[in-house]
């Protein structure tokens, strides 16, 4: 519809800021909420799609290429650009730069160098069976006839979105999420996405903050059906990126049997699941499940980029068993195929198992873990709500105290100023979140750019710390001056629901709750209410 409305202002020129898109009961994908068409002139070389493309941008790609142009380093630029919003794993550039430079992995042989199977080499394929096979816990071997070879995730998604859908269907997909996915389905396909709005209340069902559950999915595809849109698939992120989420086996049998009742595809992101870094948390691979509900119209996809801290070396990875997709998505392995040396290097990377288990993968918890202890540990002691997970690189952090009047707008506002110092983060609405005032940090980063300053240089914690110290004594100065205003304006109060919660288990009992945790819970609703501020005993006279 977007497209087919700027196609349809005619001629060569033209204000894109006239056009307007309605939304399908606000869970279409909305223009506005990552272009920016202010003062935008439409390009005469271009077409409709072109244009589209041209001033397709959010926050996310704003600060990307702002980050660009001024990125720290500690010798040479001190004062640039930390970068805690890009989903990189820059703790094991160590690790890999070691594995990836020895012998074993600098042969170049004469088909490494020729056209190859469009799926991948064989022998590459037949490593990424393995491999799932081993760290997904399937029941049965996988097969290499199931594998398909492309050059990252996002590559996958154009592809499966084109194969699956035609152009005007849609995906389902909950929000928040990652954002580049509606790069790689709305932007490259033309495919509509359908959002099934999460929130921070426990209500219902949920017994956690932005749960996803089978009630909400299917509100939203009745909603989507009843305005005569056509869902072909659901998209489902596990671990799950920004929440850091990881589904239990019960919610993905629960979702697949939704799929599966509406005939629906499923495309299951599992990109982060070597990078559960707690061992209370366990991670449930789709591929492991005793029995899919739907073989057919189940789609897995895993990539090195995450898991292996590579995210320069683009490769992704789709295992099927519906030989109709697999060869569908095969043909376009033309466009987003991987070079021959690189399969050779991953193929050899995949099957050095105790290296993996051995080194890689306990040193890289190891490293997770300590940086989001850091990380949580700082947002404690300013008092600020967050989701508590083991998995990912990222938290998912309540920022709702520091809006005045609790709109997406002061939302952008506070991200420029925290650009402004130096600091870039993803706000909720790069996401799609549907409540103003949620952010997402990336941990998973140096100590030097974390919280060790170098000469004459504030590390990203103090940037952060510094930015929402400044935004307290503004709010704190404008309640001042108008005592009388009610603080029900749009100003979520953090102490209604406290999200400052412990890592999800499967719910047990009430009771199961320990005292201390009802202690920290205690404690964070104490540092983060602002009773004390607001009620001086002046204001009491």
């Amino acid at each position: 519809q977007a497209l087919s409305e700027i196609e349809g202002m005619g001629g060569r020129g033209g204000n894109l800021q006239e056009t307007r898109v309605r939304p399908l009961a606000k869970r279409r994908v909305d223009m506005h909420g990552f272009c920016n068409p202010s003062g935008f002139q439409r390009s005469p070389y271009l077409s409709a799609r072109g244009n589209f493309a041209n001033i397709f941008q959010g926050s996310s790609e704003e600060g990307y290429k702002a980050y660009h142009a001024d990125k720290y380093d500690e010798d040479k630029n001190p004062n640039g650009i930390i970068n805690f919003g890009t989903s990189e794993n820059k703790l094991c550039f160590d690790l890999m730069s070691k594995r990836l430079t020895q012998a074993d992995m600098n042969m170049i042989d004469p088909p490494l160098l020729q056209y190859p199977d469009w799926k991948g080499h064989l022998f590459l394929r037949e490593e990424v069976a393995r491999f799932l096979t081993y760290y997904c816990k399937a029941p049965a071997p996988l097969k290499a006839e199931n594998v398909i070879v492309l050059n990252g995730c996002g590559s996958l998604f154009s592809a499966l979105a084109t194969v699956l859908c035609d152009p005007g269907e849609a995906v389902l997909i909950a929000t928040p999420f990652y954002g580049g996915i509606t790069q790689s389905v709305f932007l490259y396909g033309n495919v509509k996405l359908v959002y099934v709005y999460l929130d921070s209340k426990i209500t219902g069902t949920s017994t956690r903050p932005f749960q996803l559950t089978v009630e909400k999915l299917e509100k939203a595809l009745q909603d989507a059906q009843a305005e005569g849109v056509s869902v072909r698939a659901l998209i489902l992120l596990n671990p799950q990126n920004p929440l850091g989420d990881i589904y239990s086996l019960s919610e993905l049998r629960d979702y697949l049997e939704f799929a599966k009742r509406h005939e629906l595809h499923v495309i299951v992101d599992e990109i982060y699941m070597l990078s559960v870094f707690d061992e209370s948390a366990t991670f449930h691979s789709v591929l492991g499940m005793d029995r899919l509900p739907d073989p057919q119209r189940t789609h897995v996809m895993w990539g090195i980029t995450k898991d292996f801290a590579v995210s320069g070396i683009r490769f992704g990875t789709l295992y099927t068993e519906n030989q109709d997709v697999a060869n569908a998505v095969a043909s376009l392995c033309y466009f987003h195929g991987v070079c021959g040396p690189v399969q050779h290097k991953v193929a050899q990377l995949l099957r050095d198992r105790d290296w993996i288990n051995q080194v890689y993968l306990r040193a890289n918890h190891a490293r997770l873990k300590a940086a989001h202890t850091y990380v949580t540990d700082e947002l404690k002691t300013l008092g600020v709500p967050f989701l508590n997970r083991n998995a990912g690189f990222f938290v998912w952090i309540d920022f709702r105290k520091y809006l005045k009047t609790g709109t997406f707008e002061e939302e952008l506002l506070l991200w420029k100023r925290f650009l402004d110092n130096k600091v870039l983060l993803s706000c909720g609405k790069a996401f799609e979140c549907g409540e103003p005032g949620w952010f997402r940090i990336i941990f998973a980063d140096k100590t030097h750019r974390l919280h060790v300053s170098p000469p004459y240089a504030t590390a990203g914690m103090q940037r952060i710390r510094k930015v929402l110290e400044e935004r307290e004594q503004e709010i704190l100065a404008e309640e001042k001056e108008q005592p009388c205003q009610s603080d029900q304006d749009g100003k979520a109060d953090s102490t209604d629901e406290v999200i400052f919660v412990s890592h999800h288990q499967e719910p047990t009992c009430a009771s199961s709750s320990s005292l201390g945790d009802l202690i920290g819970l205690l404690q964070q609703q104490m540092r983060s209410s602002d009773w004390l501020q607001k009620n001086t005993a002046e204001q009491f006279a």
